[in-house]
């Protein structure tokens, strides 16, 4: 295929997110495809640009050639209404949502309304969307009244893996997420506090300069609770292959997710599943694999941890629907695919 796309993405590509993950691999595929990818990098601001960053972001608009197709990551197309209506005309652009900014943990009843405004504005006025799982659609069409027509699910590949061996003493239990209010670190803290009596270790992995006034009462909790020597906070990893195959659980109670890529992940290591049942997460974690509780409730959260710690028959059953649900995980190219088909429509418009 020979054509052309400009995805704008805002900050650095490196970052380590699931979004940015999905984002390098769909390049690399892309370009693998033989489609030319012009990265435009707006500033690491977003989804909370200045007005120098919003202006720039538009000169960036401004620059690309008449009739581009355009691909803008969610996370600074959500709030550049302002720009969309001046240049959806111009542009064929494809809005990528990862998950609604407007449903973003921590949001005061203002930040929220004003998000879901200027999200609206974009994703209305976008020739069509990307969504990362079929949750994430519907939560669009039903709270945004996007089109289903508009919509395109591409779901996150996932690499096949060696499976974790599965043999820790004691277990250990990881987490892999940025320490953000979204990602209910502090409703794991609590649940570990109640299992204290069962032998384990936790390894909480992900970054900590999105939200440090969070990720410092993370700190400051994990301290008072008495658990220091039992959960080890990492930052960011480069290489997560040694955390998942040193893991014997994966467990993250998200208040919400738009796919929750790390579950595959752990799927694809073949590592039961401790979660919350929000958003997208039953889509990607099978009954047979995992404990879905709901969101919030430490109390459950410590019961489904504490059955798999204390009954190997049950464990050894998920963990087995784990490497059974590996096998049926879609791949990079199957995203790359899809939304090379997107492409190819776009680009024969008139």
């Amino acid at each position: 295929m020979n054509t052309d796309l400009y995805f704008v993405i805002p900050g650095k590509l490196s970052t380590m997110t699931g979004g940015y993950e999905y984002d390098r691999q769909l390049i690399a595929g892309l370009l693998g495809m033989g489609i030319r990818v012009h990265h435009v990098e707006l500033s690491d601001s977003f989804p909370v640009p200045d007005s120098v960053a919003m202006a720039e972001a538009a000169a960036m608009m401004a620059a690309i050639p008449d009739g581009a197709v355009v691909l803008a990551d969610g996370l600074a197309w959500g709030t550049m209404d302002t720009i969309a209506q001046t240049e959806h005309q111009r542009l064929r652009i494809i809005a990528l949502c990862h998950h609604p900014l407007a449903f973003e943990t921590g949001l005061s009843s203002a930040q929220q309304a004003a998000l879901f405004s200027s999200e609206k504005k974009s994703l209305d006025l976008s020739t069509a969307i990307v969504v990362t799982s079929q949750a994430t659609a519907d939560l669009l069409v039903k709270a945004y009244d996007i089109p289903p027509a508009k919509l395109t699910v591409a779901l996150p590949g996932t690499q096949q893996q060696r499976f974790a061996a599965c043999q820790g003493d004691p277990p250990v239990l990881l987490t892999v997420a940025t320490l953000t209010q979204r990602k209910a670190h502090d409703v794991l803290i609590d649940a570990l506090s109640r299992i204290t009596h069962l032998p384990w270790t936790a390894r909480f992995v992900g970054g900590q300069q999105f939200d440090p006034a969070w990720a410092t009462h993370l700190h400051k909790i994990t301290d008072a609770l008495g658990l220091g020597e039992r959960i080890s906070f990492l930052g960011s990893v480069t290489d997560l292959t040694p955390e998942y195959t040193n893991a014997d659980l994966f467990v993250l109670p998200s208040r919400f997710e738009g796919y929750g890529m790390v579950f595959a992940e752990a799927l694809s290591f073949g590592l039961p599943i401790v979660a919350a049942r929000t958003g997208a997460v039953p889509d990607v974690v099978p009954e047979s694999a995992g404990v879905l509780v709901n969101a919030d409730d430490a109390t459950a959260l410590a019961f489904a941890l504490h059955q798999l710690l204390s009954d190997k028959h049950r464990y050894q059953q998920l963990r087995l629907g784990a490497q059974t649900a590996a096998a049926k995980l879609p791949s990079w190219q199957d995203t790359a695919n899809m939304m090379t088909k997107l492409l190819m429509t776009l680009s024969t418009r008139p």
